[in-house]
């Protein structure tokens, strides 16, 4: 919770349930696109043991995949997309991160 929050560097949250397909595919494709990339975080946050995060980000349906700065939602998706989709999210925080540094 702390690093989604109180964090210095933006922090992609991928808020999912073990019980939920989609998310089991979506899960692997985000830890692989952005794990590897430097000054993006990414939480994976389980909404059944995590109901203070879920209640704060308002999350009603899952994966739901919100990017979130200094605890702020700057971007989100709801639901199983593709490689591509999951790309132009991360460069679009990635971009907004470079106008807010300038």
């Amino acid at each position: 919770m702390e690093k989604v929050l109180n964090n210095d560097v933006p922090v992609i949250v991928n808020f999912h349930a073990e019980w939920c397909d989609p998310c089991k595919l979506l899960t692997p494709k985000l830890e692989e696109l952005v794990v590897p990339l430097p000054g993006i975080d990414l939480a994976i946050i389980d909404v059944e043991s995590c109901p203070e995060l879920v209640q704060a980000f308002e999350v009603k349906a899952v994966p739901a995949v919100i990017a979130v700065r200094s605890g702020i939602v700057v971007d989100k998706f709801i639901g199983l997309v593709d490689a591509q989709n999951i790309e132009d999210f991360i460069k679009k925080l990635s971009k907004q991160m470079q106008t807010n540094a300038t």
